[in-house]
């Protein structure tokens, strides 16, 4: 089938931000009192708003998590990714197919806040694809694993969700995309992860994001 519309996630799909902003907040949850592996970080907060963990974070840490440990948490996580952010490998020519396959009708739907999405994708040369077509689940009643995001973008782009397809990476977003009622491919470079996107409603997994333009040739 030819998508109307192609929704992208942003961290993990066309930026390489998760090792960089779990590594920040794996360091802060330390220094407040939260010990763990960066594996285990990466495995409960990926795909996940900070602030939406708050009940976890407080209680593992006996601190409220405040308004100024967010700021601080945000002033460091922009500091290390411009310091270090690169695109995924093959994701400007996966957004120009999906370009050019929907007609320029593609959004960046993601669950982190807005600055961040917007700094990532000028950052990585991909703001001209996406400018105006940008959505931040923080802005929404509710963020992923709820489909609000997902609802927003296809509304956006006048595209009914059932119409759209979603690129994502965590079980969190596929989730938020199946919910929407969107068909939902999952980008995923480790094999272990695939039994689990597959289980949260993804209908096919890929390892690259060059394999992209072929499969929306053939779709």
């Amino acid at each position: 089938m030819k998508f109307e519309a192609i929704l992208f996630d942003c961290d993990g799909v066309l930026v390489d931000s998760e090792l960089i902003t779990n590594g920040v907040l794996r360091d802060m949850l330390d220094e407040s009192g939260w010990a763990m592996t960066s594996a285990d970080c990466m495995r409960f907060f990926v795909g996940k708003a900070v602030r939406d963990e708050r009940v976890a974070i407080e209680a593992r840490t006996g601190q409220p998590l405040t308004e100024d440990w967010m700021q601080r948490f945000y002033e460091r996580r922009n500091h290390a990714l411009d310091a270090r952010l690169e695109i995924i490998t093959g994701a400007h020519d996966a957004v120009q197919a999906a370009h050019a396959h929907t007609r320029q009708r593609i959004a960046c739907a993601s669950g982190a806040d807005r600055f961040k999405v917007n700094m990532q994708l000028t950052k990585v040369g991909l703001m001209d694809f996406f400018e105006g077509h940008i959505f931040s689940g923080q802005e929404m009643a509710r963020s992923k694993p709820a489909p609000d995001v997902y609802l927003a973008a296809a509304l956006h782009l006048n595209a009914p969700a059932a119409q759209c397809l979603v690129i994502e990476d965590s079980t969190t977003g596929v989730t938020a995309g199946v919910a929407a009622g969107a068909t939902v491919w999952a980008y995923c470079p480790l094999p272990e992860h695939g039994p689990a996107l597959l289980q949260a409603g993804a209908s096919r997994l890929f390892s690259h994001m060059a394999e992209l333009p072929q499969r929306l040739g053939a779709a």
